[in-house]
């Protein structure tokens, strides 16, 4: 990988993380169009972009993580019942080695075409929704449960993790100030645990001590660029969120979506597979 690369899939990150347009699918598809394996991009260098982004979620929403931890802790509960769903999906799909099968590059394009496509679906249909009624509920049970099932299905890469969560949120009733906050702050415990997960599974098998073994100078450079973009990248994401939040405006993400979509398609039966 060289540093070049590094700091476009940090500007990718950063970006997609926020935007409703999958952060995992973008960075897989990127990785295919460079060439790069799992074999090739070392393991510490994703968890470092992952921190970059949470990062931003940090800067932007510092006072409303420290009120998660005074009384009476209402919404400290929900963000930790919301993301058990993840946990859970989290685990098996570490356990089964999914993210081999579908982002291998046999079936990578047309997997990711086919939940980019889903996305921009239900970002479409969240938006109809949201412009035909005025949503009142407050965070409580019945949005952000729903909001907890959407991030588990996040998962899958080309399924949104903002995306599908403010859209669950706001279909629930959810007021949109309320929806955008508590989604971001979800970010917050998938992000964290998925990088001590991998981070113990990688000293433990030794897959970060080789990659800096053998990356050297490069390796360090990449992952420090990284890093800085992807926070970087990250808070111009969380800002324009925020905006498009209030006006429910999602048919451009949905229709880029579509456009990715189609070329995921295309480069799969003419670039992936060569």
């Amino acid at each position: 990988m060289e540093i070049w690369q590094a700091v476009v899939l940090g500007l990718v990150q950063g970006l997609t993380e926020f935007l409703p347009v999958s952060s995992s699918g973008h960075v897989a598809f990127f990785q295919g169009v460079f060439g790069i394996s799992g074999d090739d991009i070392a393991l510490f260098f994703t968890i470092i972009l992952h921190l970059g982004t949470l990062v931003a979620v940090c800067v932007v929403f510092w006072r409303d993580i420290l009120a998660l931890f005074k009384k009476p802790f209402k919404t400290l509960g929900l963000l930790v019942l919301a993301t058990v769903p993840a946990g859970i999906t989290g685990v098996l799909f570490e356990f089964f080695d999914l993210d081999e099968v579908l982002l291998s590059r046999q079936y990578m394009g047309i997997i990711l075409s086919v939940f980019f496509l889903i996305t921009a679906a239900v970002l479409f249909a969240t938006e109809m929704i949201a412009k035909r009624r005025v949503n009142v509920l407050p965070l409580c049970l019945k949005t952000t449960v729903p909001m907890g099932l959407a991030q588990a299905l996040a998962v899958l890469p080309g399924i949104s993790r903002s995306g599908s969560t403010i859209c669950a949120g706001t279909i629930a009733g959810c007021r949109s100030e309320e929806v955008a906050k508590f989604s971001f702050m979800m970010s917050i415990p998938v992000i964290l645990g998925s990088f001590f997960v991998e981070l113990v599974l990688g000293l433990h098998s030794g897959e970060i001590q080789q990659s800096f073994a053998s990356g050297g100078a490069t390796l360090g450079w990449s992952i420090a660029l990284g890093f800085v973009v992807s926070a970087i990248a990250g808070l111009f994401a969380i800002k324009v969120m925020l905006k498009l939040i209030q006006k429910a405006n999602y048919k451009w993400f949905s229709l880029y979506l579509v456009l990715m979509s189609v070329t995921c398609i295309v480069l799969h039966f003419t670039f992936f597979n060569v």
